[in-house]
């Protein structure tokens, strides 16, 4: 395989889509050795397929606001790889949203499913609609707009959606009630949905809660306890506060939260009604966390990240390439022992070498954050069998996934001087699964 006659062939396909080129580099380093010890993949150009999507719809949402004015947005859905099991992957709500940011996003989960050992294949979609400063009404009626096209294409056995920056159990909701409208049936296609309908409990948590789960692991590679340990956290979203809500209930101390304003820094820690006020702070329709600073009488830093903190974990819970090399150098400087992304992609490149260089424990989004996918998996599995498992049932589920996953990762990253480069057995483990089953069904 060489690496860079495929990605100059991607660069030259599809210019200007640098998260999506950067998602498909980082895999291709890792798999190298391996993919070139099995030539039968190289024969069905099984990286050739792997790296393009199955296919990608591009679609107008055009819907009406309060004011009567007409608005017209893009909505997407891309299902990139469906090898292990039908696509399944988040849909995205945000004025960033194009096919660059989704096209990263479906690659990665293509991998992250084949991780959690369930049978999911790899999608995500989206559209550049805002919800902040939005009515529930005009949120409802994009919803329902974004449905009238997007539901032809998706079902339990075909594609299912779920919720992920920007769609909350709101807009799930309002998006499978018009989905089940159109369809006439009602089956599980939307996970992330209401209890009242076939949702999972501690679904909105998982995503943070497997996070710490797989840190927590991480650590006791080493010895190490979470107990005590400080920790700086970006976003404040319900990945955030899943996040924040179990290091606390595992005896960490959570300093920081940010949002495109800055970040607040609480030394005391921030637990009891100071996580209940992170969910209160979101549901204002607000992005920014000066207000947390304001009504608990905390230091915040207008425009500032908060790896600049001396911590012993960071976890980027927020979005893509939030933590750069300056941060990590920082972070490294100040003694942290490990970092997990729980956001999807969150460290850029240069910041993941260093770490590494520096055999810091790095654990990447695909791997660490897998928890919320596979909590959208039971969830696809108890309404298959029109059941309703208990929190703890589903929680003890998550954590045996979450053990499988670095498992596997430890299998396939553990290097020769005892160092595990988790990115490497992520992708490793991930692409085997898939590469395997590619084989098996065909050139398709």
């Amino acid at each position: 395989m060489n690496i860079d006659n495929i990605v100059f062939s991607l660069e030259t396909k599809h210019p200007g889509e640098p998260e999506y080129l950067q998602a498909v580099k980082e895999v291709l380093t890792s798999i190298e050795d391996v993919y070139n010890q099995h030539p039968e993949f190289e024969k069905a150009k099984i990286i050739e397929r792997l790296v393009e999507p199955d296919r990608i719809f591009t679609f107008k949402v055009p819907w009406v606001d309060d004011k009567g004015n007409v608005q017209i947005n893009l909505g997407y859905r891309i299902q990139f790889n469906n090898a292990i099991g039908p696509y399944k992957g988040g849909i995205r709500f945000h004025a960033s949203v194009n096919l660059s940011i989704l096209k990263f996003l479906g690659f990665e989960q293509t991998f992250k499913n084949a991780l959690t050992t369930l049978p999911m294949g790899g999608a995500k979609g989206g559209s550049d609609f805002s919800p902040r400063g939005k009515s529930d009404g005009e949120i409802m009626r994009f919803c329902q707009a974004f449905m009238l096209e997007l539901w032809r294409h998706i079902g339990p056995d075909t594609d299912v959606p779920a919720g992920d920056i920007g769609v909350g159990g709101r807009e799930v909701g309002y998006m499978y009630g018009m989905y089940k409208k159109l369809k006439q049936e009602n089956t599980g296609t939307f996970t992330g949905k209401g209890l009242e309908f076939g949702g999972s409990l501690i679904r909105p948590e998982a995503t943070g809660f497997g996070g710490l789960y797989f840190v927590k692991q991480m650590l006791a590679t080493k010895d190490i306890d979470i107990k005590d340990k400080i920790i700086a956290v970006s976003g404040f979203g319900n990945v955030a506060w899943g996040a924040v809500t179990k290091a606390t209930e595992l005896g960490a101390k959570v300093v920081t939260l940010s949002g495109p304003d800055g970040y607040i820094y609480d030394p005391d820690g921030i637990s009891g009604e100071k996580i209940d006020y992170m969910l209160d702070l979101r549901s204002s329709g607000n992005d920014v966390v000066e207000p947390y600073a304001e009504k608990f009488g905390v230091q915040f830093f207008p425009g500032k990240r908060p790896w600049e903190q001396k911590v012993d974990i960071a976890l980027p819970c927020a979005t893509q390439n939030e933590l750069n090399e300056d941060d990590a150098q920082q972070l490294i400087s100040n003694g942290v022992i490990c970092v997990g992304e729980i956001s999807n992609m969150g460290c850029r490149p240069e910041a993941i070498d260093l770490f590494i260089k520096n055999r810091i424990m790095y654990g990447p989004g695909k791997a660490v954050n897998a928890g919320g996918v596979a909590t959208s998996g039971l969830e696809m599995t108890q309404n298959a069998m029109h059941i309703n498992w208990s929190a703890e049932e589903v929680d003890n589920r998550l954590h045996q996934i979450m053990s499988d996953i670095h498992t596997q990762c430890v299998k396939y990253g553990t290097e020769e001087d005892g160092y595990v480069n988790y990115m490497k057995g992520a992708n490793i483990a991930g692409f085997m699964k898939v590469a395997k089953a590619m084989m098996a069904q065909g050139i398709l």
